[in-house]
């Protein structure tokens, strides 16, 4: 992983769960469930085989900012964590460097409804606001990726924004996004 996650003792524990940075190795443990139309419907990319989803995952940007999670020992889903620069005037460039992340998710669907996503997602939050000290916590999704949004607003993630068909989807269709994010002084620990 990037600099800012060797302050990060890993693997990290919730109550379930294991989190941990993704290897080479994880790639078949990931595909099995990414593999799915109805999990790569909403993903960036959907390669179609293991070899061409091991080509795409298995390198070292796209591993330095995936995050796998582990219940009884097997990776259920993975987690994007990739901190970012925000947009700063040129006097404040700097100041601005690094204080904020993109998370991103992807669960097993057998592994949906048992409140996992929230329990991992919320010590990302911990992680982001304690461990590395960000100000600020961004996730967006397809507007039709309810399951997705929906776990933002448990999370207490505020919707700022509703761009009406701004992103091209592997169907054709130009799809509707939303945005949400949360500040370190919004975040509430549990």
């Amino acid at each position: 992983m990037s600099a800012p996650f060797d302050r990060i003792d890993w693997p990290v524990h919730t109550e379930r769960l294991s989190i941990r940075p993704a290897t080479s190795a994880d790639v078949e443990a990931v595909w099995s469930y990414r593999r799915f139309p109805e999990v790569s419907e909403w993903l960036t990319a959907a390669p179609p085989t293991l070899e061409e989803f091991r080509t795409y995952f298995d390198i070292p940007e796209r591993l330095a900012k995936t995050l796998v999670i582990e219940w009884a020992g097997v990776v259920i889903f993975d987690l994007m964590l990739a901190v970012e620069s925000p947009y700063a005037q040129a006097e404040v460039k700097d100041e601005a460097g690094g204080t904020q992340a993109e998370l991103g998710w992807c669960i097993a669907p057998d592994q949906a409804g048992r409140g996992y996503a929230k329990e991992a997602v919320r010590e990302l939050f911990r992680l982001c606001f304690q461990e590395l000290g960000l100000r600020r916590v961004v996730a967006g999704c397809f507007v039709g990726n309810e399951p997705s949004w929906r776990l933002m607003e448990r999370l207490g993630m505020r919707r700022e924004s509703h761009a009406v068909r701004e992103s091209l989807h592997r169907s054709g269709e130009w799809m509707d996004g939303y945005g949400y994010a949360l500040l370190r002084e919004e975040w509430q620990p549990t």
